[in-house]
């Protein structure tokens, strides 16, 4: 869930914002020091004076800067803010000279006025035009990483969506299999049928709350994996023979739901289905050097024999790992002697949610 947008304040809080304030003050101060130099008035006089000119012509940029909400399309904001900065200036000097040495009894100009006035003029609207490029500037920026927190969150949607669909499309090719060997058994009038069927049920029980996530663990695998050949291995219990090997530490890493499951059925459809003989099927989990290695090994009928039916189902499960791990997963297959398929999964040691 992306993270909500602050929006920026308004009124006095932006205009008196601290960043402004400290920005004007630090401003106003070298101009304070020239003010009092060769002048009848003391340095702190000088400095509070162009301060609090300065800070009057930051209350005019910062009123415009927000009034009125629309201009008329031959002004320009930033026109409207200068034109505010150069007639607080006048204001702000004569405010300046008031709290400073209160009303002036003689002429503005003994009294500092003009060359407060003068340095206003000159350098008040050079600074405020420099404050908004910085302005401008900033607020480029952060348009730029709004936008790109934007187009990142929209690729992770889609990259979601992707493994959804890719995952929606695996769980009914295990369901329609299982369901057809259930079926073929009922029509033999085998009375395995009906253990085979419960098997079933407790499989979906424990299955089916899993399928809508995004992620499960390689401990939920396992078990998902051992469920399912006590199933196959009820349907064919003389050509059948597994056997589960895992690592310590592994059964918390992540991993997308059915990965291991597709190489295990794969195995069983393509390798142990198509032989008189059966085979055996041996599922080992190994983690090493930041590593996670799954691998699944039968003895069926290999490779030749199962060529046509391997396109699917495993290139289904290799998008899959690749959309999980940001590409970083291989799925490898390898003939083993005399005969048989060696299906391995390599990708990061991640821990997953409990």
């Amino acid at each position: 869930m992306p993270a909500a947008v602050v929006p920026p304040p308004r009124g006095l809080a932006r205009i008196l914002a601290w960043h402004r304030v400290r920005f004007t003050l630090i401003a106003a101060l070298p101009f304070g020091l020239l003010a009092s130099h060769g002048a009848d008035t003391t340095v702190g006089v000088g400095i509070v004076r162009t301060m609090t000119l300065g800070l009057i012509a930051l209350l005019a940029f910062g009123l415009f800067e927000q009034w009125p909400e629309r201009l008329p399309r031959w002004l320009a904001r930033w026109v409207l803010q200068l034109i505010g900065v150069a007639v607080a200036v006048p204001i702000g000097a004569l405010v300046a000279i008031w709290l400073t040495t209160g009303v002036p009894r003689g002429s503005l100009r003994s009294s500092g006025y003009f060359t407060l006035f003068s340095m206003g003029v000159l350098f008040a609207p050079w600074i405020a035009l420099g404050a908004m490029v910085r302005q401008r500037d900033a607020l480029a920026r952060d348009q730029a990483l709004a936008f790109q927190l934007e187009r990142s969150e929209l690729e992770r949607q889609a990259l979601d969506a992707r493994m959804r669909l890719l995952q929606a499309q695996v769980q009914p090719h295990f369901l329609f299999n299982t369901l057809a060997n259930i079926r073929a058994l009922v029509n033999a009038g085998s009375p395995r049928a009906s253990a085979v069927l419960d098997s079933l049920i407790a499989y979906l029980r424990a299955a089916v709350p899993r399928l809508d996530e995004s992620a499960t663990t390689l401990g939920h695998e396992l078990e998902l994996v051992r469920a399912y050949l006590e199933l196959m291995h009820m349907r064919m219990p003389d050509r059948l023979q597994y056997s589960l090997h895992a690592d310590e530490g592994t059964s918390a890493l992540r991993c997308p739901p059915m990965a291991l499951l597709t190489l295990v059925e794969n195995a069983v459809r393509h390798g142990i289905d198509p032989g008189e003989e059966g085979g055996r099927i041996e599922v080992h989990v190994a983690l090493r050097e930041g590593r996670c290695s799954a691998r699944v090994i039968d003895t069926g009928v290999g490779l030749q024999h199962a060529a046509e039916g391997l396109g699917t189902g495993l290139s289904t499960l290799r998008e899959r790992m690749q959309l999980a791990f940001g590409g970083d997963a291989q799925l490898r297959l390898s003939g083993i002697v005399p005969h048989g398929v060696c299906a391995e999964l390599e990708f990061p040691a991640q821990r997953g949610a409990p």
